[in-house]
């Protein structure tokens, strides 16, 4: 009887120290368990197998194994313990070791092995060992299925579901998640039919299953009869919605939800975000307690996506002063906001945010970064990005030779040209529309004409719409005109409006008013909301002085309430972006700072010589008034605000929406002479660089192009404020 008392003792005080152990071990208390372990008098199997297992938990295979090979008995518990052990880290060639030196096994060594393979994708080798296996148990067919379904192997995985001698309902919940992920839903409903027992796992994955495929109302019909429904099935429902587009059934069906978690809402956010409902997306983003890196990254993208660039770097500013660490994606978006309001500031921020963490290795990356140092007017900068990179990609050419030509530098834009196919890399449609866009903006006509023709023969690309395009601008910038028409007659393609507008501008830079009124009428049937033909038709009229058919465009225009966005400007001052509107700047806190700065330069142009070219006000005004309109246009402003701001040295950036007029490209040009600054305009087309009273472009485009009409309408007429850029009726 004592010796009864003594054994019952020693098993109790065994299995206790062994429950110590591997609570210790669980919490990564791994040393205490250890000093629990060394402290038994008597150490039963148990009490090695849980130390043993405390080491592999805890990530210390090498540890474990000694303790292992020092254990005086083992049993199967221990030899299965080793195996699971190794692939709970990863070592799956020594659980096969392991494996094969057991002295006995049991379904539950051969089911360790096989989930081992399944886990690290080593399925081939997990379907041998699984028919090698003398007895199978639910949780090896399981396993087995789950592996082929993993490896998208859905055949395999339907014909070993047939075999199974017992179809649990974990077994499945997995095939019709695989069936339905390959399109098989029909096939995946029949199995749900069969089930005589079914779990909200079970039910959400036949509702997902349905969205997947696009079938929403029939998802729905069975997320209404579930018997219980937990946050992943309300989720699952949500994102059918959104993923197909249905934003206001998502909406309602999202306010409906008793619980909104994170994924819910970064759904919300992306899918309002790409509906352009930005404020709602605001809402949701701002009601949330926690958020993920996804619902940063979708409201930024959102931002971007969608024009509001402004709202994108201040989130990203917060994002910063929340501690929050951007991801790549988030990087990326901030990128290419940082290209399109030139915040070369912010730019270099993320620069150096994505040298830390060793993404500029990336070819797209590298990209991109050369977009945005180009956009930001950093050529050289993008340049060295350029030439980093011994491996280039047809991206990172077609980027810098558009770098090349926003500059004007159509030399430098043919050079990388040629040197292109020598590198291994041959051109395709996209680099024929940069090289043929820089010949276009820098005069180069014959080169641009050659390689045109000789593009489909040379590089085996054919002609699109779009270098037809850049083909008619090229002709009508250089004043032949007659050419760039007889090309669109023999186009193998049908003209867009990207091609008659080329023309339309052409025409109004040389008074082309016959084939002007030609290529408007196609505009108008194309495109009868594009304000552009009624602009430059405006245009060709007030430089004739026909104010009469100016104003019966402009009731033209409001009979079918044509409508654009207003011109503006902005510069960056301090990480801030201040965005100026033509005529006025009553609400700008520092008004009166700005007034100073443009009656000092005033006084300096007409010292210097500067008569105000007013040909080209669209409005039958006297002269004071037409010199009014010019001084104040947006880009005059922002260049006032930079004199105010910026301090002697530093190259004063500003970006504009709309081209540069010419009366302000001849302003600008004394400017940066007279009162010693570098000045760097970027319009909707390209850059120019002011230094010492010359333009980069060399007045080429300025004496080729069209004027935009927004800059020459009465600021009152558009009804915005100073930070606020929104679509107006004009006239």
């Amino acid at each position: 009887m004592k010796r009864v008392h003594l054994i019952l003792q020693r098993s109790y005080c065994a299995v206790n120290s062994s429950f110590q152990i591997s609570r210790l071990s669980k919490v990564g208390q791994i040393n205490e368990a250890r000093k629990c372990f060394d402290s038994l008098g008597f150490k039963a199997i148990g009490s090695w197998n849980s130390i043993v297992s405390g080491y592999f938990t805890n990530g210390m295979p090498i540890e474990a194994r000694h303790l292992f090979d020092e254990m005086p008995e083992r049993n199967i518990v221990s030899w299965n313990g080793l195996v699971s052990g190794y692939i709970k880290n990863g070592m799956i060639n020594e659980a096969r070791e392991a494996f094969e030196m057991m002295p006995e096994r049991n379904v539950v060594s051969w089911t360790a092995m096989v989930k081992g393979y399944v886990q690290e994708g080593m399925v081939a080798e997990a379907e041998t060992l699984f028919w090698r296996m003398p007895e199978r148990n639910e949780v090896s067919w399981t396993v087995m299925l789950g592996g082929f379904i993993d490896d998208r192997r859905v055949d395999d995985a339907r014909r070993l579901y047939d075999m199974m001698p017992v179809k649990d309902v974990v077994a499945s919940t997995n095939i019709i998640g695989g069936l339905c992920k390959e399109g098989r839903v029909d096939e995946a409903r029949m199995i749900f039919d069969d089930m005589r027992d079914r779990n909200v796992i079970t039910w959400t994955s036949m509702v997902t299953g349905y969205c997947q495929n696009n079938r929403v109302d029939i998802a729905r019909k069975l997320f209404e009869v579930m018997p219980e429904k937990t946050e992943v099935s309300w989720t699952s429902m949500l994102l059918g919605y959104t993923l197909s587009g249905r934003m206001e059934e998502a909406e309602a069906f999202f306010e409906a939800m008793p619980v909104k978690p994170v994924i819910a809402c970064n759904a919300m956010i992306v899918g309002l975000g790409e509906r352009g409902e930005i404020a709602k997306a605001r809402r949701v983003f701002d009601s949330m307690n926690e958020r993920d890196d996804a619902t940063w990254r979708g409201m930024i993208k959102a931002y971007e996506r969608n024009g509001f660039e402004l709202e994108a770097i201040d989130l990203f500013g917060v994002m910063q002063r929340q501690g929050v660490r951007p991801s790549f994606p988030s990087l990326i978006s901030v990128l290419s906001v940082c290209g399109a309001l030139a915040s070369l500031e912010y730019g270099r921020q993320v620069h150096a945010h994505l040298v830390r963490c060793r993404f500029d290795v990336d070819v797209y990356v590298a990209s991109v970064l050369m977009t945005m140092y180009v956009k930001c007017g950093e050529l050289v900068k993008a340049k060295l990005v350029f030439d980093r990179f011994p491996s280039k990609d047809v991206i990172m050419w077609n980027s810098i030779i558009s770098g090349y030509a926003s500059h004007g530098l159509g030399e430098e834009a043919l050079k990388v040209f040629h040197e292109m196919p020598s590198s291994g890399t041959m051109p395709n449609k996209v680099t024929i529309v940069a090289i043929l866009t820089a010949c276009s903006y820098a005069g180069k006509v014959e080169e641009g004409v050659e390689i045109f023709e000789s593009m489909e023969s040379r590089f085996c690309v054919a002609p699109s719409v779009e270098h037809y395009s850049c083909t008619v601008d090229m002709l009508g910038r250089a004043g032949r005109i007659d050419e760039a028409m007889k090309l669109i007659e023999t186009m193998t393609v049908k003209p867009d409006a990207t091609v008659w507008g080329a023309l339309l501008g052409a025409c109004r830079t040389h008074s082309r008013l016959d084939l002007a009124e030609v290529a408007a009428k196609k505009l108008f049937e194309i495109e009868p909301e594009n304000a552009g033909p009624y602009v430059l038709l405006s245009s060709i009229n007030a430089s004739r002085a026909n104010w009469g058919d100016v104003a019966e465009m402009r009731k033209d225009m409001r009979n079918k309430n044509v409508s654009k966005f207003p011109g503006c400007s902005w510069i960056e001052v301090d990480k801030k972006v201040h965005t100026f509107f033509r005529g006025d700047i009553r609400n700008h806190p520092e008004k009166t700072l700005i007034s100073m700065i443009l009656e000092k330069t005033e006084g300096l142009l007409r010292e210097a010589g500067y008569s105000p070219d007013c040909s080209h006000v669209l409005h039958d005004v006297d002269e004071e008034e037409k010199m009014d309109n010019l001084r104040l246009h947006s880009e005059r402003l922002a260049v006032a605000y930079g004199l105010l701001k910026l301090p002697e040295g530093v190259p004063i950036r500003v970006i504009k929406n709309l081209r540069v007029c010419r009366d302000c490209h001849a302003a600008i040009k004394l400017i940066s002479k007279v009162m010693e600054r570098e000045i760097i305009l970027r319009d909707a087309n390209r850059f120019h660089h002011f230094k010492k009273g010359v333009c980069s472009c060399k007045d080429y485009c300025i004496h080729k192009q069209f004027i935009s009409l927004d800059e020459h309408k009465s600021f009152s007429d558009f009804n915005i404020g100073f930070s606020e850029v929104k679509k107006v009726t004009i006239f």
